[in-house]
């Protein structure tokens, strides 16, 4: 061992509050991140009236960062190895930021493509390097709970962004409620709100700059990497994972691209003659966003608790087709019932925080140690494909339909496509409980924290 080695072995662990700050300032450019995505969604209506645009171009402008993220996914990782942490989590967030800066610049359908486009390929990049740091500076179940920590506060930003045009009205409508609401403000707040991934980026280099020289620390973790050769050899249980995870997640991902809008539409339908004043929207549009929040909400409280109930009693597969089914009515109860708004959307809630907390962590009851970065990103990649193709869909369905406030009935086709999708996720999780419970399975039903080594 040479002088230096042993010199840097000698040094001491990083506090627990260096670490912490790690944390924060890392999930601070997530959150970043997650606002820009999500800034888009209470836009759709203003986009449609006034610039022009389809709910088809509307549903493109996520399509466009999904399919960027699936070339991430591809060599994503790579670039974090090549580059080192602190320096791919400021080029990829500086990334973010630009494609919210590209995206506000003009009433254009494609330099607000390419905007989105780019923060697919920054934000993804972004999320691996993330992932990647808190590996190197949490061990054991410390990483967990690191993990759910950043989670949460990234999940926070999509909760703002959906409930902007309350806590934001100034920037929806900045001549009050009686004008014209703007389309451009909201995503100049996006623009600044989203320069948090810069700012975290930015402190985080500092901070492991500063550590490297002063602190011992561990090297960095591996960032989930794609082959597809080894993939192939997966066992059924982990496919049935995988396509459960596509239509799942299709339904939901993809639904809260258009929910805000849809939402508005349900309650201006309702409004009959209010329904034309921009008094009325502006109240709608506050209350949409408040339902779409719901579901990022949900899943911050209750998917942790969900996973602790799993760890006590085990049933992964059972959960996961209960979540399931619970996901199948919503989209129907929605356009054929006048059932109040609150009640579909907190059913979906309870799914989205049920399947996701038994869906991620069977993985690794079923696929070997060595392969779970293989695992995890191919769903990953399986999952942009399914965000990229339904958002597209759903958006040319509404089109089709002429939806809107005037003709609520016009959201059923793309409502009938996410059915579809719940109907197969519960289509997969019931395969997945019948292999479980068979003698192929892998524990999802029986093993809990009390189950022997």
């Amino acid at each position: 061992m040479s002088t230096t080695e042993s010199a840097v072995l000698e040094r001491p662990q990083p506090s627990n509050l260096y670490r912490w700050l790690v944390l924060i300032f890392v999930s601070v450019a997530m959150f970043g991140n997650y606002y820009i995505y999500d800034s888009i969604n209470p836009l759709e209506r203003i986009f449609l009236e006034q610039l022009g645009f389809s709910a088809a171009m509307f549903g493109r402008l996520n399509s466009s960062y999904s399919i960027a993220a699936v070339v991430t996914l591809l060599f994503g990782g790579y670039l974090v190895d090549r580059l080192g942490i602190r320096k791919s989590l400021f080029l990829f967030s500086a990334l973010c930021l630009v494609g919210a800066i590209l995206t506000a610049l003009r009433a254009d359908f494609y330099p607000m493509l390419a905007g989105r486009a780019l923060l697919g390929f920054g934000a993804e990049s972004q999320i691996v390097a993330v992932t990647t740091s808190l590996a190197r500076w949490f061990k054991g179940k410390e990483l967990s709970f690191a993990f759910g920590i950043n989670l949460t506060i990234a999940r926070m930003a999509s909760i703002a962004a959906d409930n902007s045009p309350t806590w934001a009205k100034w920037a929806f409508f900045p001549n009050g409620v009686n004008a014209p609401p703007s389309w451009h403000r909201p995503l100049v707040l996006a623009v600044v709100v989203g320069s948090t991934a810069v700012i975290g980026a930015v402190v985080y280099w500092m901070l492991e700059s500063y550590a490297e020289s002063h602190y011992h620390l561990g090297k960095s973790g591996e960032p989930d990497k794609l082959s597809f050769t080894e993939g192939l050899k997966f066992n059924p249980s982990y496919w049935y994972v995988a396509l459960l995870c596509v239509t799942f997640y299709s339904g939901i991902f993809p639904f809260r691209t258009f929910a805000i809008d849809l939402f508005i539409s349900k309650v201006l339908s309702q409004m009959h003659a209010a329904a034309s004043s921009t008094a009325a929207f502006a109240a709608a549009q506050a209350h949409a966003g408040f339902l779409n929040s719901i579901l990022p909400f949900s899943a911050m409280i209750a998917t942790p608790l969900f996973g602790l109930l799993a760890d006590k009693i085990g049933k992964r597969a059972t959960f996961m087709v209960a979540g399931s089914f619970l996901m199948m009515p919503v989209y129907l109860m929605i356009v054929y019932t006048n059932i109040p708004l609150i009640v579909p959307v907190a059913m979906l809630g309870v799914a989205f925080s049920l399947v996701p907390a038994m869906m991620w962590p069977s993985v690794a009851y079923i696929v070997s140690e060595h392969r779970l970065g293989t695992a995890y990103a191919l769903m990953g990649l399986i999952q942009q494909v399914g965000f990229a193709f339904f958002n597209d869909a759903v958006g040319r369905a509404n089109d089709m339909g002429h939806a809107g406030p005037d003709n609520f009935q016009g959201y059923t086709m793309g409502m009938w496509m996410f059915s579809v999708l719940g109907f197969l996720a519960l289509f997969f999780a019931i395969l997945l409980r019948q292999r479980e419970t068979g003698p192929n399975g892998h524990g999802l039903e029986t093993i809990t924290t009390a189950s022997p080594a």
